[in-house]
């Protein structure tokens, strides 16, 4: 190559590559909507909800408008509300707390494992115990499967149990992954995911699902999914939102599903080979024993310091980053006056200093893998 050539940048999450190996199946889909021209609630929203069931082996699944809405309509079912606790880790993407604050709810940010980035148990068990001096009482946990890889759900179930709370799992970012050969989808009361473009199963839009094995919860769900609708839409029995999920959304995930599981394990190979030739560089993801992960992000460790010369050096060579994220929610300003977990959230804080995530998709091949890693090796040696 010409040095004075500007080297081709490479997609960090590469949805055309995807658009083009589903060919018409995508358009078909959408041809069958517009036939039909059932936008809302058509018979695509229901086969969506069966497949997702069918997939991960929840009972019922009730899709709806995006992630945040599934967060949302779980803790409104269960009228999560003032002078509640949730507790939820600060290392996390807003909606996670958003969502508690928004009903007048106060999160409580806890810290998260430096190896998994998932939330820490021993942080969890004394964020409770600062709610309960603050005279809030404790009604959830919102543990975040985070980058892709499950959180320590085993250990959850356990604090829930002994303190009567109940488990909202957050898979925005894991759908597809398993814990201890389980699928996510049906740990705690109730599991959210998203279907955001970028997502490793995600739609043209926004969009995302609740996975339960309640079926009260479930219908409960139905009805605030439309304002809350009793017998009829002008029978409004409870709050609600508007959080239907449109049927091209619904249509096209259909498609996208049957290739889904081939996509996991494009992007876990993706993940393998970064981690042979990165480990002894920075610090590379784990997925913890008798787990796995969809590989949202591929997010390695920068300890030494150096991260935004590294981001630089990855530009200047066509190759995208990202860092998820920044800063923690208890750093933010919308979030700074809640309370945390008495010992402080150290890890959450170092690892937004720290982190930085590659190139990650089930389309890349491993002439492009093996330009990321070397670059990354010559930007860190550098």
């Amino acid at each position: 190559m010409n040095q004075h050539m500007p080297a081709q940048s490479i997609a960090f999450t590469d949805i055309v590559a995807q658009r083009r190996s589903l060919g018409s199946r995508i358009d078909d889909a959408v041809a069958r909507v517009l036939e039909h021209c059932q936008f809302i609630n058509g018979p695509e929203v229901a086969r969506l909800e069966a497949d997702l069931a069918a997939y991960c082996g929840a009972k019922h699944v009730v899709a709806c408008a995006s992630g945040t809405d599934a967060l949302l309509m779980v803790l409104l079912a269960r009228k999560v509300g003032p002078g509640d606790a949730v507790f939820c880790p600060s290392f996390t993407f807003c909606a996670t707390g958003e969502v508690v604050a928004l009903l007048g709810a106060t999160p409580v940010f806890v810290d998260v494992n430096e190896e998994t980035f998932n939330i820490d148990i021993a942080s969890l068990k004394d964020g409770i115990s600062v709610a309960k001096k603050m005279g809030l009482k404790p009604r959830a946990i919102i543990p975040v499967d985070l980058f892709g890889q499950p959180a320590d759900h085993d250990a959850l179930a356990e604090v829930a149990e002994a303190e009567k709370l109940f488990v909202l799992d957050d898979a925005a970012q894991s759908f597809g992954a398993s814990y201890k050969g389980q699928p996510l989808g049906t740990f705690g009361l109730a599991t959210a995911t998203s279907f955001f473009p970028a997502k490793p199963l995600g739609c043209y839009g926004d969009g995302g699902a609740i996975f339960t094995d309640d079926a009260e919860l479930a219908e409960t769900l139905r009805s605030v999914r439309v304002h809350g609708q009793g017998s009829d839409k002008y029978d409004n029995v409870r709050l609600g939102l508007t959080a239907r999920i449109d049927t091209i959304q619904a249509a096209i995930l259909i498609e996208k599903l049957k290739i889904f599981p081939g996509e996991i394990a494009a992007r876990d190979a993706v993940a393998k080979r970064y981690n042979a030739g990165l480990g002894n560089m920075v610090i590379v993801p784990r997925v913890q024993q008798n787990c796995t992960s969809v590989w949202a992000q591929y997010t390695v460790r920068l300890p030494g310091g150096g991260r935004d010369e590294v981001a630089s050096a990855l530009k200047a060579q066509g190759i995208p980053t990202a860092i998820y994220y920044p800063k923690s929610l208890h750093q933010q300003t919308a979030y700074r006056n809640f309370p945390v977990a008495e010992a402080g959230l150290a890890v959450s804080e170092r690892l937004s200093g720290e982190v930085l995530s590659l190139p990650m998709h089930a389309y890349l091949d491993e002439a492009t893998q093996d330009r990321v890693i070397a670059a990354v090796r010559g930007a860190v040696s550098a």
